[in-house]
């Protein structure tokens, strides 16, 4: 793909240099999956993610529920997210959305990523952008599950907090084992599904696109944030084992007392009835 062949744009670098053509990239994650078997809405660009050629620019999508659009209008991926929906299983409201731009440079030694600038990229062939599509997706699905294990920590805390300040746990382990499940989902999703820490296919058969790669993950953070996320996964797990170990050692004693109470009083019972039968 060359530049002639997407929608760009222009942003000015300074008032003597000529404007450098640009991209707008867009990913949302509109849910928990996307199915994107037998779906046609343009040429094939890969297989592996699913990437088409929509109007003047490229959609990829993957299945971990996050499609990629770049070079799009509003109204084009309005269109086409619409297309999408009814292949999206656990549709999201609202959708996690992140945005990036990707700028010519025309000189691949120049290729970089400003903090919190454009992505400068020395052509914008399909290679370089199913690159930076998959660094976008992983980092849309990061966030969505960061936001879900912050929100297990928010629960979790009471709990702690009670057993610090009390010295005792909370009854309902319904709802520390609604937490021990949520913090597995994430898990599960992020082991499974997202695969951050794997590299893109492209990158096998163009290992020498491996340092844009290597740039676009430390702009993005993704393996710093993976590492975090992992962290907290298995904090969640672990305080949520010990909660759920204590409550049932407390329910295990209060079920000994009680059978130690009903000998007593069966003894008791015997007693009464040997003393009345002596008299």
């Amino acid at each position: 793909m060359n530049a002639d062949q997407l929608s760009v744009g222009t942003t000015p670098t300074s008032p003597k240099q000529d404007a450098a053509p640009t991209l707008r990239i867009r990913a949302l994650m509109l849910g928990d999956r996307i199915n994107a078997s037998g779906l046609e809405i343009g040429a094939i660009v890969s297989s592996t993610p699913a990437a088409f050629r929509v109007h003047a620019g490229l959609a990829v999508i993957f299945r971990y529920g996050v499609v990629v659009l770049i070079g799009l209008l509003p109204s084009e991926e309005k269109v086409l997210i619409d297309n999408l929906k009814p292949r999206v299983i656990g549709e999201f409201s609202p959708y996690e959305e992140e945005t990036a731009q990707a700028q010519l440079c025309h000189d691949e030694s120049a290729e970089a990523i400003q903090p919190g600038g454009p992505i400068c990229l020395a052509k914008f062939s399909d290679d370089r952008l199913l690159l930076v599509a998959d660094a976008l997706a992983k980092s849309t699905s990061l966030a969505r599950d960061e936001r879900r294990v912050a929100a297990v920590f928010d629960v979790i805390e009471p709990f702690a907090r009670e057993l610090a300040e009390r010295g005792r746990t909370p009854r309902r382990r319904n709802g520390i084992l609604r937490l021990i499940g949520n913090a597995l989902l994430v898990q599960q999703r992020v082991a499974g599904r997202v695969a951050v820490a794997e590299k893109p296919d492209v990158l096998w058969e163009k290992p020498e696109l491996d340092r844009l790669y290597a740039r676009l993950e430390d702009e993005y953070e993704l393996k710093e944030r993976l590492d975090t996320l992992e962290r907290k996964l298995t904090a969640v797990s672990a305080t949520a084992n010990a909660l759920t170990d204590i409550i049932d050692t407390q329910r295990s004693l209060r079920l000994e007392v009680a059978v130690v109470v009903l000998i007593v009083i069966e003894v008791v019972i015997g007693c009464v009835q040997i003393l009345s039968g002596t008299h």
